[in-house]
């Protein structure tokens, strides 16, 4: 055996070493440094595990065992709606809880962000650019899906930006996943817990596999954005391949946007609305908010449009001031409230409206936005609410968004307290409503 020459010793000098506890007392200068490599080894180590599997570590706090047994509990219910056991493992095959849906479920915008500035950002120039190539790559199929439907292309059109930005983005989230940890977290109820079973039977009819199926965090899916439920009912395979594939197929998504406009009262024919001026002695107290009315009474009572052209001598429309009576004026048809169906927000409709105006080559509004106004933020607009609430409105969720339910408080309001009932939350009124007993 090889004789390896030994080299004199190295003279450590231990440094004054505080004892880990009382009884452990390092009783040489090699048990020192053998200490100190296995903790570094295991420091080492930690740190690899955690940058390979972040996921698990985010996972780690979750109660897996309770995840599993709603997925066990789920499968008879799911078997009752003929979803196969061969369906229902795959799709939750690898599938673990996210719980950071909950946390993100929970966020709330710092500020609630003025009507103008939300559709600046919404209907940009880019916004519009990239929807005329697109209006231009797909111009036939929007075509024949207009005719077939009755549904305004450009209306189409605009959904889709506004839903994937023309599918260039519908979310990398999987859907069982998402509905599955909301569900088991009794997030909203159970209302989760059932579009979760309608995904399952969508996977079960072979439209999508468990891993194609991706949409956002709660759920919407592909470029379409539609729950499972909506998918059920609209999606449309009109490319005729078996599958109705909102996720892949242009035409698919184009097509099932237009049949869930239709089925939700689309007019053939007629726009979503026209933008009117106000004559200055028109008092807003002898309406209802969101009343339609006929266009020859809009026309009697001297509202006009600002294109030039004539009001309509058939149909109704209401009238919407979205930023108060300083703002634009619009007349909204039948057809607005069936883009509102796609999404409750007035914002986003208004969005919708707007975008499809500038991809059909019609000029922006005409009347200037009231930028100097001082609106609420997202605490102003809950103490807003809190006052409405204690006036005896009923406004819905104390979120913070002052929504439909809340403009039409806040016009009954001001008609009470001798105000031009405009609907409009902005701060000097929130000023009226503290001084009000």
């Amino acid at each position: 055996m090889k004789q390896i020459s030994q080299k004199p010793p190295i003279k450590i000098v231990p440094l004054p070493l505080r004892p880990l506890c009382r009884r452990q007392v390092f009783s040489s200068p090699g048990q020192i440094l053998r200490t100190a490599m296995l903790f570094c080894i295991f420091c080492l180590a930690f740190a690899l595990a955690a940058a390979n599997n972040p996921a698990k570590a985010e996972d780690a706090g979750h109660n897996d065992a309770a995840f599993d047994n709603f997925v066990a509990a789920l499968w008879p219910d799911a078997q009752r709606m003929g979803v196969s056991r061969a369906t229902f493992d795959a799709a939750f095959q690898g599938v673990n809880p996210d719980p950071s849906l909950l946390k993100h479920s929970g966020k709330q915008a710092e500020f609630v962000k003025p009507i103008w500035q939300y559709l600046s950002a919404t209907v940009s120039p880019a916004r519009v650019a990239r929807g005329r190539e697109r209006e231009a790559e797909f111009a036939d199929t929007l075509a024949r899906i207009e005719a077939r439907y009755g549904v305004d292309r450009f209306v189409i059109l605009a959904v889709w930006g506004m839903e994937t930005n023309y599918g260039a983005y519908s979310g990398k989230s999987s859907i069982v996943r998402s509905l599955a940890t909301l569900a088991e977290a009794k997030y909203r109820g159970t209302f989760f817990r059932d579009e979760l079973l309608v995904a399952l039977k969508i996977l079960e009819e072979r439209h999508i596999s468990p891993e194609g199926m991706l949409g956002s965090w709660a759920g919407a899916m592909g470029q379409t954005q539609f729950m499972p439920s909506s998918f059920m009912k609209y999606a449309v395979d009109w490319d005729g391949d078996g599958h109705k594939d909102i996720w892949t197929s242009v035409p698919d998504a184009l097509a099932s946007t237009a049949y869930y406009l239709a089925e939700h009262g689309w007019i053939k024919g007629w726009t979503w609305g026209y933008e009117v001026v106000l004559p200055s002695n028109l008092s807003l107290k002898a309406f209802e908010p969101h009343e339609f009315r006929p266009f020859t009474q809009w026309t009697a009572a001297g509202l006009v449009r600002t294109d030039g052209e004539s009001m309509p001598r058939i149909g109704e429309a209401a009238l919407m001031l979205p930023a108060g009576r300083s703002g634009p004026a619009i007349l909204v048809t039948r057809n607005f409230q069936a883009i509102k169906s796609y999404n409750a927000s007035t914002a986003y409709a208004l969005g919708v409206a707007f975008l499809s105006d500038r991809l059909a080559g019609a000029p922006a509004l005409r009347t200037p936005w009231p930028v100097h106004e001082r609106t609420l933020d997202t605490n102003q607009s809950v103490e807003m609410q809190k006052h409405l609430i204690r006036l005896g409105y009923r406004i819905g969720d104390l979120d913070g968004k002052i929504g439909e339910k809340a403009q039409v408080a806040i016009r009954h309001y001001q008609r009470q307290a001798g105000l031009e009932p405009d609907g409009f939350a902005s701060v000097p009124l929130l000023e009226k409503m503290r001084k009000r007993p």
